[in-house]
């Protein structure tokens, strides 16, 4: 039997559809000529410094302060930045020539020993990086040369290029001298921008730097907000408070787009939407409730009546724009009947599981989980915090990382080997499930060059992934940001918010 929802009564929850429908006074004037970019994100960021955090709203900001070694063009292509050539020794190496003359915004040089120390410094099991799992095949970054530096991984990776996309450029000695803590709070990178405010919890502010590298940013100043509140970014876009912003809802995108100053930006992406499952730890450490979890979602409903038929419904924990995406699984169809009798096999009617979330997700699809487990007879509690508090949490032991939250994962790498491997293999930080089959198959799928041997073992690790449900692939997401009509930019589906490649029509 479908699910019918009724949008109406999401909408009555974030008031949007009220303020759409109010004419406010337009910003359209003040936007042209402005030497100032204002973007409103869902939530502050939680970190500064490009080796902790991997969220969204924290790249978003950090990206524009910091160089990486390469970055990927307006095509998706991997292209130079400061390693402006490379050339494979062998299998498991890799050589680097940097561009020279770069320097970091305290005036320092940008040395190949910064380089490498950045490589050591987040594939460091001590410093606990978040994304140590994307960088961890290597196992020695060495200078050898004034502007040239080698990489040696333990084993023919083949994603390797597709990570160092992500790997920020440090300065050694700013961060040995104000230690961790501090860097994190005054960041010091090479990239476009400088940090020169950082009100916790209400702006970030960012300047040019004069005599960049790459040439003259676009923008004299770039104002982060956070507001976790759609409605209200959306307020800020139509009043001049903001100039461009994250996270659009799919209901609004078409009010948004009749507005005659603002424009909607948007692109299917390398992202997952997906639902995590604790296997380690309460309720949902019985297969057959996360199983029944998996029948009790209704993913094509979520799609149709609360994302407005932007994404595609996906049965694996990967989308179609990833390395590794197979075709064939079935997932688990959408079945409350199936649902109800494995909770009874398993006991657990009524069992009461903990949803950790955030603002920066979409609260509609956490709601209408939340309806959907609590028709097949499971008790779920929504627990919202701040951004960096759920990181935390996601992050931490099994007994803190709750039964439930949704995600929505991209590793900008744009293949399984980050997808899957930092969430669901056992020694990963963001991992709540342990299958010594699935660890042995995504590591043989990141060490060989061989790409029918990779799908080969990707299938396998999908296999175990659908018969054990530590995870559930929601859907394929769609970015969608919008702008005031002046702004030129177009979104690409690594969704690197650059600044750089921003700029004023006229």
């Amino acid at each position: 039997m479908a699910r019918v929802y009724r949008p109406e009564l999401t909408r009555a929850l974030f008031g949007t559809a009220a303020v759409l429908a109010v004419t406010l006074t337009s910003g359209s004037a003040l936007a042209a000529g402005k030497d100032a970019l204002l973007v409103t994100i869902a939530g502050d960021a939680a970190s500064l410094d490009p080796h902790v955090q991997w969220d969204t709203d924290s790249y978003t900001v950090y990206r524009n302060i910091f160089d990486n070694l390469v970055t990927r063009n307006a095509k998706g292509e991997i292209v130079p930045q400061i390693g402006k050539s490379w050339k494979y020794l062998n299998d498991n190496e890799i050589e680097f020539e940097l561009v020279d003359g770069i320097k970091f915004h305290d005036g320092t040089p940008l040395t190949a020993q910064d380089v490498v120390f950045s490589v050591q410094r987040i594939t460091n099991p001590a410093f606990k990086s978040p994304q140590l799992s994307q960088f961890n095949s290597i196992v020695e970054a060495q200078v050898v040369g004034p502007n040239k530096i080698r990489l040696r991984t333990s084993s023919p990776y083949p994603a390797l290029m597709a990570q160092l996309v992500k790997l920020s450029v440090v300065p050694e000695a700013t961060v040995k001298k104000t230690g961790d803590v501090e860097f994190n709070q005054k960041p010091v990178g090479s990239g476009p921008y400088k940090l020169v405010n950082w009100q916790r919890g209400v702006r970030i502010d960012l300047e040019a730097v004069p005599g960049y590298w790459r040439g003259k940013a676009p923008f004299e100043k770039v104002v982060f907000r956070g507001v976790s509140d759609p409605s209200t970014r959306i307020a800020d876009l139509r009043t001049g408070k903001a100039d461009v912003i994250r996270n659009v809802l799919t209901d609004d995108a078409p009010l948004i787009a009749k507005d005659p100053n603002l424009q909607v930006l948007s692109v299917p992406t390398e992202r997952i939407g997906y639902m995590f499952l604790n296997a380690l730890h309460g309720p949902t450490a019985d297969v057959r409730v996360r199983r029944a979890i998996a029948h009790a979602v209704d993913r094509k409903g979520i799609i149709d009546a609360l994302l407005g038929g932007y994404g595609k419904m996906v049965n694996i924990v990967l989308t179609p724009a990833n390395f590794g995406y197979i075709d064939g699984f079935q997932g688990y169809p959408f079945d409350p009947a199936k649902a109800k009798a494995l909770i009874k096999e398993a006991g657990a009617d009524g069992a009461q599981l903990t949803f950790i979330t955030s603002p920066v997700y979409d609260q509609r699809v956490v709601q209408a989980i939340q309806q959907m487990l609590g028709e097949v007879g499971l008790k779920v509690n929504i627990a919202t915090s701040d951004q960096p508090t759920f990181l935390k949490r996601r992050q931490g032991n099994p007994a803190e990382a709750g039964n439930l939250s949704t995600g929505n994962w991209s590793c900008a790498c744009q293949d399984a080997d980050g997808v899957i491997y930092p969430l669901f293999q056992s020694e990963s930080i963001w991992s709540k499930y342990k299958d010594k089959d699935f660890d042995a198959a995504v590591e043989a799928a990141r060490t060989t060059l061989d790409e029918k041997k990779r799908m080969d073992a990707y299938r396998k690790a999908f296999e175990l992934l659908e018969r054990d449900v530590p995870g559930i692939g929601l859907f394929q997401g769609v970015a969608i940001y919008a702008a005031r009509k002046e702004l030129q930019w177009a979104p690409t589906p690594n969704e690197a918010f650059f600044v750089f490649d921003m700029k004023w029509n006229g």
